[in-house]
C-alpha cells in the first residue's frame, strides 16, 4: 500500500505538469492527517506557487482526516463523502472549495 509520502509526491508530480489546471482552483487546502504516517501539508492550488508544502500555513480549506483514510480516499478504494457521513473526514472553512477539489481529483 502507498504512503503518505508516496501519495504527496505524486499530488506534486501532478501539480508540476498540469499547473494551469491546478491553479484554476484558486485556494488553498491544509490537510491534518491523524495516526500512522500522521503530517500537515498545504495544498496550494492558486497562481501563487502551486504545490504541495508541508507544514502549517494558512488555508480557505482545512480537512483532517486518519492518514490511512487520506491513502485509501487517494488511491481511490473510499469515497470522501462515505468518510465525512461517517465522521472519519471533517472540513473546516469553505465547504464549496472541498467539493471542487473532489471534482477535480476525479477528472485527474
Amino acid at each position: 500500500m502507498p504512503t503518505v509520502r508516496d501519495v504527496l509526491d505524486r499530488a506534486a508530480q501532478m501539480i508540476d505538469t498540469h499547473r494551469d489546471k491546478a491553479s484554476s482552483l484558486g485556494a488553498r487546502y491544509k490537510f491534518v492527517l491523524k495516526g500512522d504516517g500522521a503530517c500537515t501539508f498545504v495544498l496550494n492550488l492558486t497562481a501563487d506557487d502551486p504545490g504541495v508544502r508541508e507544514g502549517e500555513s494558512e488555508a480557505d480549506c482545512t480537512i483532517r482526516v486518519a492518514a490511512a483514510d487520506f491513502v485509501r480516499m487517494a488511491e481511490g478504494e473510499v469515497d470522501s463523502r462515505d468518510l465525512f457521513f461517517a465522521g472519519k473526514l471533517k472540513v473546516d472553512g469553505d465547504m464549496g472549495l472541498a467539493l471542487k477539489l473532489k471534482k477535480m481529483i476525479a477528472s485527474a
